[in-house]
């Protein structure tokens, strides 16, 4: 029997993940000062599967990996090397924290793209809070170099977008895959894409920085299996939003590595950007409770 949902514990396992996803964005962001960033996206992934493999075949075992829609693991996979691509390179030129404000878009592109990719339908109200996010990132993207919007602030974006296109794929593979299975190819066919594609511009790894690719590897994986557990443990419309306490994660980070704070502009668009988000996130708790019960509907 599945495991009664506890929203203490979900809330606890959702902190612990988005604290251990932090970590890892860090870590990269060490390795982008000494590696192409094709050769850093190779290594979030290989660094991670190991642990992710562990896991699952201590817990679900072998055939949960086993599977069934290829081409929207093949493509999920293509995605995450974009995303995590894109990301790497804007970590190369801007503070952690910038970085995540920008990214923080996300969900409300995942709600852009639910309508013509799923068909789902989203009204006025949460089309003005996904127009009104967007103005955030406007606002953070401006400062740039002399107001002109910037290129890391783009592949930001652009990694934002990669992030709510491949969630929209998760939505439709947990409708034949296991989680696991999700994981563990997801890793896998980043790490293979990006590292095969990182071979021309190869630079050999130094021993003082296995501890650091274990470190990232580890942080990541650990964040995958309590991110899972949260979900295990509480509702998604409850956990969702303690996804923005990354950004506190991250203005630490920045502070004790780099020595860099974010400016006004950056708190400002953060601010935008967190309340359109957690706004939609409402709007969509009141539609779930708004909906006729299931029993209602023979």
């Amino acid at each position: 029997m599945p495991s009664p949902r506890s929203p203490l514990r979900a809330v606890a396992w959702m902190l612990a993940a988005v604290a251990c996803f932090s970590l890892m964005d860090a870590g990269m962001k060490l390795l982008s000062a000494h590696y192409p960033v094709l050769q850093v996206t190779m290594l979030r992934g290989a660094a991670s599967l190991p642990f992710v493999l562990v896991w699952v075949l201590a817990t679900a075992g072998a055939r949960s990996m086993l599977p069934v829609r290829w081409g929207l693991h093949l493509l999920r996979g293509a995605l995450g090397m974009a995303m995590i691509g894109c990301f790497v390179f804007a970590l190369q030129r801007m503070p952690l924290s910038t970085a995540y404000t920008i990214y923080f878009v996300a969900p409300l592109l995942v709600a852009a793209l639910s309508v013509p990719l799923l068909g789902e339908t989203v009204g006025p109200r949460r089309w003005t809070a996904i127009a009104i996010g967007l103005v955030g990132v406007v606002v953070v993207l401006r400062p740039g170099v002399d107001g002109i919007v910037s290129l890391p602030g783009l592949m930001v974006l652009l990694a934002a977008t990669a992030y709510a296109i491949a969630a929209v794929t998760v939505s439709l593979l947990t409708r034949t895959d296991t989680p696991q299975s999700m994981v563990v190819w997801f890793l896998a066919i980043m790490a293979l894409g990006a590292g095969l594609l990182a071979i021309p511009g190869w630079v050999p790894l130094r021993p003082q920085h296995a501890g650091l690719i274990a470190g990232m590897g580890l942080a990541g994986a650990l964040g995958q299996i309590a991110l899972t557990r949260a979900f295990q443990s509480g509702e998604a419309s409850m956990i969702a939003p303690l996804e923005y306490t990354g950004l506190v994660w991250v203005i630490g980070w920045d502070w004790l590595l780099w020595r860099v704070l974010p400016d006004r502009v950056t708190w400002i668009g953060a601010a935008i950007i967190v309340a359109s988000g957690l706004y939609l996130l409402r709007r969509e708790r009141v539609r779930k409770a708004e909906r006729p019960p299931a029993l209602d509907h023979p």
